[in-house]
């Protein structure tokens, strides 16, 4: 062997080391953050006060994004493939940033609101870690500057073509300096009284850029600024052609972890789910997927029995027997193994189901899911989303208007103000049951919101409430859990749908009461 040779070699095996290295390390960093995320779903919330629960919700909410970043950071250091791009169930993400930055605005002392308007899409064609991202340095941004009043985050449907998330704050606005260097790298005017890098705007814009957006950054003329994030349709919008496949799921609510070794099958199981608007992420090995189970929340989960470093088998072993919230999952096992005895293992294993490779159509596919859910008694189908089908309904409002006029001029700002705060105190309570499966907490949520919606004539959203309360006192029945969780969200977009028309049709008491 020459020294060249001998030279190269060395090399060789100091890099395999330091692959390695990075490797274990990789592993380690990944099992602290799973076991912090995983802690935090074990707590139990419902005995905690109000306070406090808020900020667990923005602990664990932030640590999911921390997971993310971690997993993206890891997986450049390591030379990992990244997953195909997924849908993403935008209502689950707004409610999650919700949580985190309403935690921090209460600790502030500030208000934080967020409307959505009716037509905005549940499930669109985003890069969820860009978007999160960007709002992230948003409303961080908001909350830095506004030192009293309200930060507002508003989700428009323009046009049916643009997407924008607009972020607005009661702070001092920004200055000709600043608005001289927005987007700049480090571009922040110097002498101001808040602390930072001025990087917030420079990593929003960039984020942009890449998703084919367009930021815009203004003083609003009441006071405070105003920044948006408009994503015109191309950049957001996915082909489902649920329509053309009448048999088929509707599961734009619903997240699937796809756990599938070999590409070609993952490109087609997340086609097949992009058509029937499913959110999903893709884990290439069966420690990858038990990394994304303890890392997030997912619906469902397809697994393939034949992976490397852990099998399907061993998964579904190791998710059964856990003490996390995962282990109740649905699981659809996939398999080219179609023997009476491997069949037999599967399911002692945990599936609930199998679903024989190749999987050569859409239809398959979509009908095990549907069985998987209980969806065989088209529960989309009793349940539409009325955002995607008309106008904010909502409600009666000579039901309102009476009881405004029962109330007197005096009263009527009061009464508005408490039916806002009241909804979204409900909502708020309601999603955290509905997501960590409370029954009794989800009965009592319910029994609230059937009063307020019955007393402004919310029709839809009062029979969504039964709906939801009747299934929250057959939730001892085992498929039951995933009803409630369909209700739930339809119950939780309706309710926000509801906050934004008494906002926008009954401000004039609000607006009455300050010219006094």
């Amino acid at each position: 062997m020459t020294q060249k040779d001998t030279i190269t070699s060395v090399d060789q095996v100091a890099e395999d080391d330091e692959q390695a290295r990075m490797s274990l390390l990789s592993h380690d960093i990944r099992s602290a953050v799973s076991d912090v995320i995983g802690g935090l779903r074990l707590v139990d919330l419902e005995s905690l006060d109000t306070e406090t629960r808020l900020q667990l919700e923005r602990v664990r909410t932030a640590g999911e994004l921390l997971a993310r970043l971690t997993e993206e950071a890891l997986s450049d250091v390591t030379d990992s493939e990244h997953s195909i791009s997924s849908n993403l169930y935008l209502f689950r993400l707004l409610q999650d940033t919700r949580l985190r930055w309403g935690g921090r605005a209460i600790e502030k002392g500030l208000t934080f609101e967020t409307t959505v308007q009716a037509h905005v899409p549940p499930t669109v064609a985003i890069d969820k870690l860009m978007l999160e991202r960007i709002l992230s340095n948003l409303l961080g941004n908001a909350v830095k500057y506004t030192d009293v009043g309200t930060v507002t985050m508003r989700v428009d449907l323009i046009d049916d073509e643009y997407l924008n998330f607009t972020v607005c704050d009661e702070g001092p606005g920004f200055s000709e300096e600043a608005l001289t260097k927005l987007f700049q790298y480090q571009g922040r005017p110097e002498n101001t009284s808040k602390p930072g890098y001025g990087l917030g705007l420079h990593i929003a814009k960039d984020l942009a850029d890449q998703l084919k957006g367009e930021l815009t950054v203004k003083n609003r003329p009441e006071g405070g600024g105003e920044v948006t994030l408009s994503l015109p349709r191309s950049a957001w919008h996915f082909s489902a052609y649920i329509s053309e496949h009448d048999s088929l799921p509707d599961l734009k609510n619903i997240k699937v972890l796809i756990a599938e070794d070999n590409a070609t099958n993952q490109l087609i199981l997340a086609q097949m789910l992009d058509i029937m608007a499913a959110e999903y992420e893709i884990a290439s090995d069966g420690v990858e997927a038990l990394n994304w189970l303890e890392r997030e929340t997912f619906d469902l989960a397809l697994i393939d029995i034949d992976m490397p470093r852990l099998s399907g088998i061993d998964v579904m072993h190791t998710v059964r027997a856990g003490h996390r919230s995962h282990r109740n999952i649905p699981i659809l096992a996939i398999t080219a193994f179609v023997l009476r005895a491997n069949r037999e293992a599967i399911y002692q294993a945990g599936a609930n189901r199998i679903l024989a490779k190749p999987i050569v159509n859409i239809e398959a596919l979509g009908r095990s899911i549907s069985l998987l859910l209980g969806h065989e008694i088209d529960i989309f189908g009793d349940f539409t989303s009325t955002a995607d089908t008309m106008p904010p309904p909502l409600m009666d409002t000579d039901r309102l208007d009476n009881l405004l006029g029962i109330v007197g001029a005096q009263g009527a700002e009061e009464l508005i103000s408490r039916l806002i705060n009241d909804l979204s105190i409900v909502q708020l309570n309601l999603g955290r049951a509905v997501r960590d499966n409370k029954p009794p907490k989800i009965r009592s949520e319910t029994h609230i919101l059937i009063s307020l919606a019955g007393a402004v004539g919310a029709n839809n959203l009062q029979r969504l409430a039964h709906a939801l309360n009747n299934a929250a006192h057959e939730a001892s029945q085992e498929d039951n859990h995933e009803t409630i969780l369909h209700l739930g969200g339809e119950t939780n977009l309706e309710i926000g749908i509801l906050l934004e028309a008494i906002r926008s049709g009954y401000q004039q008491y609000g607006n009455e009461r300050q010219d006094d």
